[in-house]
């Protein structure tokens, strides 16, 4: 895996670096109920057609992130090097299209995953497994927690990549120093987005405080956390954070984390007394935040699909 340098690259430069696989997707649209978005809203989902004998791979995308995005691209080619089928959700307004409710998505929206894999998993009796990068990734554990052995009854394995488990600990990382570069690449889209959802919905927040924030705590003060029910950032990165629930995983789940991942500080990462025995913990000296590059320079995806799955496979 490459360096200190070359992660903090590879995540902000990332067509630097060798290209993920080109997946042949087929969208389709998953609309409201009672087959779609529990809400009157809709998704679009981009999926790698199968046997649907074979097993299903859900990706969860991260922030401001798509199927596209070269993880979900290295993950989905690695599935379809097996035969198995997958589905790539897009969060609400990732698509490329503003979804309708003023809502968006956020890192604790544990029910957002909870409709898209049971949907998923309805379409055939064929084992269901789930990987859910960085804030994708936090989502899918939040569910994790919440389900309990319920969750087994939808999917067999889990791995979240680069999640940021303690949103408090990284939000307040992506505050200092060169992790202000992070932000002000987020921001940008971020912001560009909510002012668009303000067209369509006026009122629902202040446009020019919006369009003064520095930091993603503002944002998510502004935005974030009142349109997804909660009182403040604060309260948002404290109840969205999926690291208190880890005790009470029951499905077996990978959780892969760099120890220089600038979005989550080692010192917040979860210890073995703090999840269940369910989760196996893997953090590696290096990776950056979704960087895991392996090989020469400009590197390759391989590492991190073929660490997932061997997961899948052997749940060690």
């Amino acid at each position: 895996m490459r360096g200190r340098v070359g992660a903090h690259v590879q995540t902000l430069y990332p067509a630097l670096y060798a290209p993920a696989p080109t997946i042949a997707y087929t969208r389709e649209r998953w609309e409201s109920t009672p087959n779609g978005t529990p809400d009157g809203d809709f998704i679009d989902v981009d999926r790698l057609a199968g046997d649907a004998a074979k097993p299903m791979l859900v990706v969860f995308h991260g922030l401001e992130g798509s199927s596209q995005s070269p993880y979900a691209r290295a993950l989905v080619h690695e599935a379809a090097t097996r035969g198995w089928r997958a589905l790539v959700p897009h969060f609400r307004g990732c698509s490329g299209e503003p979804n309708r409710l003023p809502r968006a998505y956020h890192s604790g929206d544990a029910a957002e995953i909870d409709w898209i894999l049971k949907r998923a998993k309805a379409e055939s009796a064929a084992p269901l497994f789930a990987a859910g990068i960085s804030l994708g990734g936090n989502a899918t554990l939040k569910w994790l927690g919440e389900q309990n052995s319920a969750a087994g009854a939808v999917v067999e394995a889990v791995a979240a990549v680069s999640a940021p488990l303690d949103l408090t600990a990284a939000g307040n990382a992506l505050e200092q120093g060169f992790c202000k570069l992070y932000t002000w690449n987020f921001l940008k889209t971020m912001k560009a987005a909510a002012l668009q959802k303000l067209v369509i919905h006026p009122g629902i927040f202040d446009g020019d405080k919006v369009r003064a924030a520095r930091s993603l705590r503002d944002f998510d003060n502004l935005v974030t956390a009142p349109l997804h029910g909660y009182r403040d950032t604060d309260d948002y990165w404290r109840r969205a954070s999926a690291k208190p629930g880890l005790a009470d995983v029951q499905v077996p789940t990978l959780i892969i984390n760099a120890r220089n991942d600038p979005f989550l500080p080692a010192h917040a990462l979860p210890r073995e007394s703090e999840v269940s025995q369910a989760v196996k913990l893997h953090f590696p000296e290096y990776g950056g935040h979704v960087g895991f590059m392996s090989g020469p320079f400009p590197g390759k995806f391989a590492w991190m699909p073929e660490r997932v799955f061997h997961f899948f496979d052997h749940r060690t």
